[in-house]
Formats: C-alpha cells, sequence, structure tokens
C-alpha cells in the first residue's frame, strides 16, 4: 500500500474543457468535507466537483451531478489501481460547452488523475503503532536520542514527559525493552517508509 509524497495539483483540457485534479494527503474523513469546500471557494465558478477519497477502510466517491459513474468511479478505481490510501482526489470541472458522452467522461477523468499522480512520488506504508510513552526525567537524553528520525506528535511535561507519536513495530520493541518507560498504544496505523 502507498500514499502520495505531496499534495499536488494538474490541469488539463479536453475539447475546450478544463479538469483541474487535486490530489491530497489526508487522514480523516472530518477533513475531507473541509478540503472540499476550500476547492469549492477557490475555483468558485466551476460546473463539477467530482471526488473520491481512500482513508483505511473509508472508501467515497461522488459524480457531483456528472452521469452516474462517469467520474466518481472512474477517479476511484485509479486510486484503487495504484494502491493508495489516505489520499483524497479532486477533479474539478470547467464544462467547455462541448459534450464528452458517458466513455468520454470517464477517460476525461481517468486521465487527469493519471496526469496528477505522475507529479508526486508515492511513498510505501508499512503497519506501525500510535503510542503514548511516559518517561521520568532521567530517561530524556536516551529517549529523545533513539527517537531523533521521529516526529513527535505531542509533548507533555508533568510528573513525567509523555510523547505521542507514530512508530513502527521495532522501535516499539527497542522502547519496551528500556526499564522505567510506560507505553500505551492507542491505535494500530499506517507509516510512510
Amino acid at each position: 500500500m502507498y500514499t502520495i509524497n505531496n499534495d499536488c495539483s494538474n490541469e488539463i483540457i479536453i475539447k475546450n474543457s478544463k479538469f483541474i485534479c487535486l490530489l491530497k494527503e489526508i487522514y480523516s474523513v472530518s477533513d475531507v468535507e473541509k478540503v472540499l469546500n476550500n476547492a469549492k471557494l477557490e475555483y468558485k465558478d466551476a460546473t463539477h466537483y467530482t471526488y473520491a477519497y481512500i482513508i483505511d477502510n473509508n472508501k467515497k466517491f461522488s459524480d457531483d451531478n456528472e452521469p452516474s459513474g462517469t467520474a466518481g468511479s472512474p477517479i476511484m478505481q485509479v486510486l484503487e489501481k495504484n494502491n493508495l490510501n489516505y489520499v483524497l482526489c479532486i477533479v474539478i470541472r470547467y464544462f467547455g460547452g462541448i459534450k464528452l458522452g458517458a466513455s468520454g467522461l470517464v477517460r476525461a477523468y481517468s486521465k487527469s488523475i493519471s496526469e496528477c499522480l505522475k507529479k508526486t512520488n508515492l511513498s510505501k506504508l508499512i503497519k506501525g503503532y500510535n503510542v503514548d510513552i511516559s518517561f521520568s526525567y532521567d530517561l530524556s537524553s536516551k529517549i529523545d536520542y533513539l527517537l531523533k528520525d521521529y516526529q513527535i506528535i505531542n509533548k507533555t511535561y508533568k510528573d513525567n514527559i509523555t510523547y505521542t507519536l507514530n512508530i513502527e513495530k521495532n522501535m516499539l520493541d527497542t522502547l519496551s525493552n528500556i526499564n522505567n518507560i510506560n507505553i500505551k498504544i492507542i491505535k494500530e496505523t499506517l507509516l510512510k517508509k
């Protein structure tokens, strides 16, 4: 399974219709609506805002008033064919006055996302864990050294230090072997490799 390394966009014109594809890395279904609303504000005169997303087991697509099965479904098929996760694809269409027909729309939306995917690199996703790690202040140098290549999502300093971060299994095992460290697995997740 893969995800995109960076958000990207691409524009193509087919028979006077402009198709603007936006690929966004996304980790929450609740963020989909925000990103869609921002796209609608930025491209406010567009005719259609079709989309598809995959976030773990959550998959959804919309034709946004294009004929059924001609926009959202082809976008989803390209995402699935590329084995992508944590991705939202929005294809914004400005109608150019020439009808493309059902098969023409399928080709146009598929081409739009395929061309956009060429503008980003993909990262492999591996199984990992979102964890809270609590430890005493005297262990902070050792823990900081071990976690130097990880992004710490949250740090709390009270009686002990608590870090929230995403780690893979081998680092979880390494940390588990340290005395006086408390590890709480919040959930399994997928991590970029």
